[in-house]
């Protein structure tokens, strides 16, 4: 029987973006397992087994006893260059170099097929001579509902997008000095709700797992979305995901004019794509946006695929 291992920490969005859609079609049975559980060896001489961005070291030790029928790595950022790393919280730092950076030669060694999310990856590691998986959409079709009372401006990035947030300062005081109907939803710890406590009307939602939030962004009231996106080494590797999450809020996206989003935004049609280097720029498109009921719900019918 035709069998592949999926192999990551928890539910993530690497995942459910791009490994699942991929490996889904054709295969006869697809088996998500977590690093702490361990297939029958036996099971392997005919198994396809996916490390999805990591190594966990019990599976390096049983695969490396036990080689599979084939091995694949993905990865969805750059986690072979920690040149990359530079900038980002230090605890993920280390995790990145643990469990990604530190495994390249046994992967290698091991005949380790590359998968990648973007095509900048596959460039930067073409002698690995990799494939680019397209992302799928794992929300369901977003249910839209009545103009709210209150608009709700969001922006959901992790920890290592400290640096986004910070530049969208100016951004959310400005916006919300001149709207009364406005409140701006941001995900982050104690220093994020630090950063945002001169600004009565934002929200700071506690960090959550995947299964989570998928079903956070199902509530339905959200109005616009950001996604900014620094020019750094490490964003270069990111994927458009964002797209689908601010669409699945119920919501129109406002997204950096980079070839990240270039890949599936279409400015003016599914979203805007604006400079990262004129903030004044997000805002003004922010208020006219909020001002423009009309033009948003074309905008979103088009992110939908309507």
């Amino acid at each position: 029987m035709n069998k592949t291992f999926i192999v990551h920490q928890a539910p993530n969005p690497s995942t459910d973006f791009f490994v699942v859609p991929a490996w889904r079609a054709g295969v006869a049975e697809v088996q998500a397992f977590t690093f702490a559980q361990l297939p029958d060896p036996s099971e392997l001489a005919r198994a396809t087994v996916v490390l999805v961005r990591y190594v966990p070291p019990a599976w390096k030790a049983l695969l490396t006893r036990h080689p599979p029928a084939r091995l694949v790595y993905f990865m969805d950022d750059d986690l072979f260059d920690w040149r990359a790393f530079r900038g980002m919280p230090w605890r993920y730092q280390r995790k990145l170099f643990r469990l990604a950076w530190q495994h390249q030669r046994w992967l290698r060694q091991m005949g380790a097929e590359l998968q990648v999310s973007t095509p900048w990856l596959a460039d930067k590691y073409a002698d690995w001579h990799p494939e680019v998986i397209t992302p799928g959409n794992p929300h369901p079709a977003p249910q839209p509902g009545p103009e709210p009372a209150m608009k709700t401006l969001f922006y959901h990035g992790s920890a290592s997008h400290r640096g986004e947030l910070e530049w969208l300062m100016p951004v959310v005081e400005s916006v919300l000095r001149q709207r009364d109907d406005l409140c701006f939803e941001v995900i982050g710890d104690r220093k994020v709700r630090d950063r945002f406590a001169h600004l009565p009307s934002v929200q700071v939602v506690h960090p959550m797992g995947w299964p989570s939030y998928k079903a956070f962004i199902q509530r339905p009231g959200r109005t616009l979305g950001l996604a900014p996106l620094l020019d750094t080494r490490f964003n270069a590797a990111r994927a458009p995901t964002k797209f689908f999450d601010i669409t699945a809020a119920g919501a129109v996206g406002i997204y950096a004019d980079t070839p990240v989003y270039q890949r599936l935004v279409k400015h003016n049609e599914n979203g805007l794509l604006l400079p990262m280097d004129n903030p004044d720029l997000w805002a003004e498109e922010v208020l006219r946006l909020l001002s423009s009921p009309r033009e948003r719900g074309e905008m979103f019918r088009c992110a939908c695929g309507g």
